[in-house]
This record gives C-alpha cells, sequence and structure tokens, in this order.
C-alpha cells in the first residue's frame, strides 16, 4: 500500500524506540509577512537513515554535475534539471514515503493570528480571508495585511504605539467603504478589539524575558511537524533541526513543551549545522521545493505536473486559506489547525 493513501499516520521505521526526525525550513522572512520574499512558509520533515540520505546526496550530484560545495532546491528546479527533480519526489526516490511538508499561507497566517489577538476566536479567520480576498481588492487586501502585520509584530519599525491607531485608522477607512456589506459587518467585527490590540502591544514591552513571536511561521510549524510524525498512537519523536537564530534555548523549551502539553511526544529538538547531517539537506530540498512550487500555485502560476509529485508530502495539518489550490494540494481549505503562541 502506498503510505500516503492512507489516513495520514507517518509511515513505520522497523521498530525503532524513538523516531528520528530531520527537519529544515524555506521561506522565512521573519514576522515580515506580508512584504517579504514569499507567499508560503515550508518546513519540511524526513525520516531517512544518514547512509540512505549521504547515498541520495551523491546520486544528485552525479545527475547535476554543479561545482556548487552545497546543493540547494534551487539546483534540483531549474529546468535542465527536471528529471532529477521528478526522481527525487516519484515513487522510488529518495524521500517518497518518509517525508512531510508542512506548508503555511502567509497571508492567512496573519489573518488567524489577527482573529486570535482582537477576537479571541481564530474561528474567524476564514471570514477575515475571504473578505480581504474578494472584497477589499488586491490594493485595499494587501494594504490591510500591511497594518495587520505591523500591529502584531514584536518590532513593528516605528515608534512606540503608532501601530494601533495605523492600524484602526485603516480599518474604519476600509469598514465606511464597505458599509452595508458582509465585509462591513467582518471588518466591524475587528473595530471592538482594540483594547485587546493595546493591550498585546504593551504586553510586548512588559511581557516575558523569552518572547515567542506570534506572527513567525516556524515555532508552530516545527510543533506541527512533530504531531504529525508522533501521530496518534504518540509515538516518541526526535527533531534534528538545521540551526536558526530564531531557536534560542527558551524558545527551544517552548516547542518541546507546547507539543507535550498538546499530547505529543517530542524527546528533544536538537540543532546541528546542515551541511553536515545528509538528512537535513535532504530536508531543505523537500521544503525548497514545497514553497515555490505551492507558493506558485497561489499566484496562478504553477506547474501541475510539480503540484501532482508534491501533494503526497503535504501535512494536512498545513495552515492554508486558499481554496482555490487547496485541492490540488490534498488540503482543506481553511485550515487553521496550527497552534498559536500563548
Amino acid at each position: 500500500m502506498d503510505p500516503h493513501q492512507d489516513s495520514g499516520a507517518p509511515p513505520g521505521d522497523g521498530g525503532a524506540a524513538v523516531r528520528e526526525i530531520a527537519c529544515d525550513e524555506s521561506g522565512s522572512d521573519g514576522e515580515n509577512l506580508t512584504g517579504g520574499n514569499t507567499d508560503v512558509f515550508a518546513h519540511a520533515g524526513v525520516q531517512v537513515p544518514v547512509a540512505d540520505a549521504a547515498r541520495a546526496l551523491r546520486e544528485i550530484r552525479d545527475r547535476i554535475r554543479s561545482p556548487a560545495t552545497e546543493y540547494k532546491a534551487t539546483h534540483l528546479l531549474r529546468e535542465k534539471h527536471r528529471t532529477v527533480l521528478e526522481w527525487f519526489l516519484a515513487p522510488g526516490g529518495p524521500v517518497h514515503g518518509a517525508a512531510r511538508v508542512h506548508l503555511t499561507e502567509k497571508s492567512f497566517f496573519v489573518l488567524d493570528r489577527l482573529a486570535g489577538v482582537l477576537l479571541g476566536d481564530r474561528g474567524a479567520a476564514a471570514e477575515l480571508y475571504r473578505t480581504v480576498r474578494e472584497a477589499l481588492g488586491a490594493e485595499d487586501g494587501q494594504r490591510f495585511l500591511s497594518v495587520a502585520n505591523r500591529l502584531l509584530r514584536t518590532r513593528n519599525g516605528a515608534e512606540p504605539g503608532s501601530s494601533v491607531p495605523l492600524f484602526f485608522e485603516t480599518l474604519d477607512g476600509l469598514r465606511r467603504a464597505c458599509a452595508g456589506t458582509d465585509a462591513g459587518s467582518a471588518l466591524g467585527r475587528l473595530a471592538a478589539g482594540r483594547g485587546r490590540a493595546e493591550a498585546y502591544r504593551a504586553g510586548l514591552l512588559d511581557g516575558p524575558a523569552v518572547r515567542i513571536p506570534v506572527l513567525n511561521p516556524l515555532l508552530p510549524a516545527i510543533v506541527a511537524t512533530a504531531a504529525y510524525w508522533s501521530g496518534p498512537e504518540r509515538r516518541p519523536v526526535r527533531l534534528v533541526h538545521d540551526r536558526q537564530n530564531l531557536l534560542t534555548p527558551g524558545r527551544i523549551a517552548w516547542v518541546e513543551e507546547t507539543a507535550r502539553r498538546s499530547g505529543v511526544a517530542l524527546t528533544e529538538l536538537r540543532l546541528v549545522v546542515a551541511r553536515d547531517d545528509p538528512r537535513v539537506q535532504l530536508a531543505d530540498f523537500l521544503a525548497g521545493i514545497a514553497r515555490k512550487a505551492a507558493g506558485d500555485a497561489l499566484r496562478g502560476d504553477g506547474d501541475p505536473g510539480l503540484v501532482a509529485l508534491l501533494r503526497p508530502y503535504v501535512d494536512p495539518a498545513s495552515l492554508w486559506g486558499d481554496g482555490g489550490t487547496a485541492d490540488a494540494l490534498g488540503l482543506s481549505a481553511p485550515n487553521s489547525s496550527v497552534r498559536a503562541p500563548n
């Protein structure tokens, strides 16, 4: 049986006591989710023995023959290396049946977090997403996302307190323009959240020493990756992750504790240097390919063949709002199942 056609449980690993999953990401712009370089954040996990991963890297080098000292997903995504890309993802390839990638649509992630902060109701994100995408239009929708991003980010790049009035001034203008419509009603709900917004910004100044950024998708994506590989049977999992500046000891502790409180048997999150671990390099390939393929599809410029190859790898718990691409990726939309920081 194809392991990707089951109920979503991860493949077995020969009865080892702890699953060790190598991880990497692609598309990180920190908390700048609306003005960055990418529309999608991808976090991949790979369960492949070290020796097999090293053999796969040698095979990729033999096939591509680039003089680069470190290969990245961009090498596989070049048109002249299409056969290598297809081999990498296809049945019989080095990660087939042994990898998953968690996708985050960044604009939906912003609205998901905005609904949580202002309304205490992340379930309202779907309505906000439809409002922004369908009712506001491209220019006003992007302006709304931009001020929402500025409101929520830990460092908003302006004088203290400016992000709250800017957000609500923008919101009031859009509400007036949409008065009497469903969009106006959806935006009107947010207007009552000014006190919560002020409290949120104040909490960033007076909060704990270990700050968990609400807007950075990496931390919840790591929790989601651990949840997938731990599975409903709560199998113990160790994540081996490429080093990231965000992953300080305090934030690693938050990830481990959040996973455990959610019933995920995450035993450890350990950081390594990607070039020293071939498994992490395979995860980097998968994350980069997934970010590019899903982002192109989201912008209406997708490669159907590549999306079809990617689909078996996509974590069904991915955070995604766009219905048009959700079906192609094998997702339900909107899907906001990723836990937010407290």
